[in-house]
């Protein structure tokens, strides 16, 4: 009798936990296309986030408001059942949002397979303000890679003309120290579209080194690669406080890194290199090759 009761108890318990998880996965659905508040610890992060820099200044005053405000801009993500939703766009609200110490936040809930996850954490990405060129330019090469658009078909998907997609693309051509140089904003587009056509790397490294050293306006450097020259500037001369073969080194090592390298080195062989980094994230990217 006592083991027929047992067997009995354990069929009913399992029957519940059946019910139970049915009953959760009915109510999951029936958030789909809504908004809701969801517990932040229930969210996932997003596996295909494109954006790799995020400015801690900028974060902690994202947080600030939210403390006063609250999320005023729900964030959205995909349901992944059992109470877990994946993370789809606004990653940076969510960090925010969890630095203000909130425990739930106003999400968006929709379903989406990995390749549609993918692709509208990446548009969204583009169509934020604050991306410099060379992170738009790399999330158009992943949409085009991962997501198998073509040029006509992206320029579609973000608004925009297949013209100004190529220009970006191009961007991703330029010699590691230029793309720093962009990166950092101390060069412009419109520079780095110029240089672009400036034929050779070292030809582009000169002017590149040559904006930086004069200031030239995006029209000097387009007069200077057009070969009509300006008056207001000096002759493109080859940097000279390297041997050629040092040279070399730092431009293969700049490559290898993805980032500006400088080596100072005097006449007897004696001096230093220098790798700098963006942030504490960059700074492991270049550990990790290092210790490769």
């Amino acid at each position: 009798m006592a083991k027929a009761r047992n067997k009995k108890e354990e069929l009913g318990a399992g029957i519940q936990a059946l019910l139970g998880s049915i009953s959760d996965e009915l109510e999951d659905k029936q958030v789909l296309n809504t908004i809701i508040d969801i517990p932040v610890d229930q969210i996932e992060e997003n596996p295909y986030q494109p954006r790799i820099d995020f400015d801690e200044e900028k974060l902690k005053e994202l947080s600030e408001s939210i403390e006063v405000h609250g999320l005023v801009q729900p964030i959205t993500v995909r349901w992944m059942g059992n109470n877990r939703y994946q993370l789809i766009a606004g990653e940076r609200r969510l960090r925010a949002s969890k630095m203000a110490g909130l425990l739930q936040i106003p999400a968006y809930i929709r379903t989406a397979n990995d390749q549609t996850l993918l692709e509208m954490a990446l548009i969204e990405n583009i169509q934020r303000e604050d991306l410099n060129p060379l992170e738009v330019a790399l999330s158009y090469q992943r949409l085009i890679d991962e997501c198998n658009l073509v040029h006509d078909a992206l320029a579609k998907r973000v608004g925009k003309d297949r013209t100004t997609i190529t220009n970006y693309l191009r961007l991703l051509k330029l010699p590691p120290e230029i793309q720093y140089g962009l990166k950092t904003r101390q060069i412009s587009m419109g520079h780095a579209r110029a240089l672009v056509n400036a034929g050779s790397i070292e030809h582009q490294l000169n002017l590149y080194r040559l904006i930086l050293e004069k200031g030239l306006s995006v029209r000097q450097v387009e007069s200077l690669v057009s070969g009509a020259g300006n008056p207001v500037t000096k002759p493109v001369m080859a940097p000279s406080g390297l041997p050629i073969h040092v040279r070399k080194i730092q431009e293969d090592l700049q490559s290898h890194f993805g980032t500006k390298i400088s080596i100072k080195r005097n006449s007897k062989g004696k001096g230093q290199l220098v790798i700098p980094f963006s942030s504490d994230k960059d700074l492991n990217r270049i550990l990790e090759l290092i210790n490769r």
